[in-house]
């Protein structure tokens, strides 16, 4: 119960951050500089009692103590929504090695969702950074799953768990881009964007390949009955209108993730 408790503090911690990168990271502006955030509506420095997740916001009833501009409510949904994250990925594996890299998988894709949703972006720092994290989690915390450890079981367990990365971060990735190569021949238009490529490498990094490929088939069937469904009710042309798949990659491997949570 303690550690569980502890996993809910450090999401919301780590969801207070990662508003931070989603507001920052879209617009080039440093996450360390300044240290403290402000508000976007009028650059006033907010205090630390102004800035406790989720607290501060229900407290302030959603706006700037300084300029009383809205804040989004974004920002206590990525706490809540990380804290939840946290706490599940805890409370089922236990205070284990393989529950913290599920949190860091589930941070990063939470922070690509809200990050593609809003600004139609996938920053570099989370997908390329979080390849590398991923495969040298890899080596830390084995993969159990997967193709690779199956055939080198005779080999280190370390070894099979590195080779299921990268083949899971290399072969999705370079599926994507063919398809993206593809699709710019046919249509003379681009589909998926470069983002969306990374995004899947660092979604098959932390999964392997058996994870990603799941990811990439939910996310597809989410993005088309929710792109359509939009599309229908908001009356939109379907040929111009840009869908944010990386949202929905991140919605479909944070659901593939926690079930084979155990696995990868």
């Amino acid at each position: 119960m303690l550690a569980v408790a502890l996993a809910v503090v450090a999401g919301l911690i780590i969801g207070s951050f990662l508003n931070v990168c989603i507001h920052r990271l879209p617009r080039d502006l440093s996450v360390v500089s300044p240290s403290r955030s402000f508000c976007p509506a009028c650059e006033k420095t907010i205090a630390w009692y102004d800035n406790i997740p989720v607290l501060s916001y229900l407290i302030l009833r959603g706006r700037c103590r300084h300029c009383h501009a809205p804040i989004s409510i974004r920002y206590p949904l990525v706490e809540m929504a990380t804290a939840l994250w946290f706490a599940a990925s805890i409370a089922t594996l236990g205070p284990v090695p393989i529950a913290f890299r599920l949190c860091a998988l589930g941070a990063i894709l939470i922070a690509l969702t809200v990050t593609d949703w809003e600004e139609q972006i996938l920053p570099d720092e989370f997908t390329i950074g979080g390849t590398v994290l991923g495969i040298v989690l890899s080596l830390l915390i084995p993969i159990h799953g997967g193709i690779m450890p199956i055939l080198l079981y005779k080999q280190d367990e370390r070894v099979g768990s590195l080779c299921e990365a990268l083949l899971g971060a290399g072969l999705s990735s370079l599926a994507l881009w063919l398809l993206r190569v593809v699709y710019e021949k046919v249509r003379h238009r681009e589909g998926l964007g470069l983002g969306d490529v990374k995004m899947v490498a660092m979604i098959g990094a932390f999964t392997g390949l058996q994870g990603v490929l799941f990811t990439i088939m939910l996310g597809s069937v989410l993005g088309t009955v929710i792109g359509l469904g939009f599309i229908l009710f908001a009356r939109k042309k379907a040929s111009t209108f840009e869908l944010p798949y990386g949202s929905f990659l991140g919605i479909a491997g944070l659901i593939v993730a926690f079930w084979l949570r155990a696995r990868i």
